[in-house]
């Protein structure tokens, strides 16, 4: 096991992509944050906390629900699409492996028509067997299929380790 990103590391970039979220959406006056249970809304929650430091955007945090394993069954969320119409919507998520769990989270959220529409991930393995746009990564990382990348989020003590 190796670790690929320590707290400091994992707290720099969730800092920039809040700019980098920030700058894309100056002219929103709502803008929400949608994490991937459980890991993407974890980090969807750090990028809020910086976020509200910088914007003056409303700004909500929210989440999706996704079998991973079988992501064609039924999406649970925190949120009513009607309240998002014509917003700004950031679908977040930890380690983008084959795009598949974010593609189906666009695709639910596309039902409403948007204002903008960005994704996000920490870490982007560079495997996409789907075709989905990350607009705001923390690392790209080149590694076998058979790899494993895992995030651990833990109050001051989150980490990234590949095995």
């Amino acid at each position: 096991m190796k670790k690929i990103l320590n707290q400091d590391q994992i707290n720099k970039i969730v800092k920039r992509i809040a700019y980098q979220i920030h700058e894309k959406n100056s002219n929103e006056s709502h803008i929400f944050l949608i994490g991937i249970k459980k890991n993407g809304y974890t980090l969807a929650n750090l990028i809020n906390k910086e976020l509200e430091l910088i914007s003056q955007s409303f700004i909500k945090l929210n989440y999706l629900i996704i079998n991973k394993k079988n992501p064609l069954d039924i999406i649970d969320s925190n949120f009513e699409l009607d309240e998002m119409k014509n917003k700004s919507i950031v679908l977040i998520d930890d380690v983008l492996n084959s795009g598949k769990t974010l593609l189906y989270g666009v695709k639910f959220l596309l039902d409403i028509p948007l204002s903008n529409f960005n994704t996000v991930v920490l870490i982007d393995r560079n495997h996409k067997k789907f075709p989905i746009k990350i607009d705001f990564k923390g690392i790209s990382l080149s590694t076998s299929i058979d790899e494993n990348v895992n995030v651990v989020f833990e109050k001051n003590n989150s980490f990234a380790v590949i095995d």
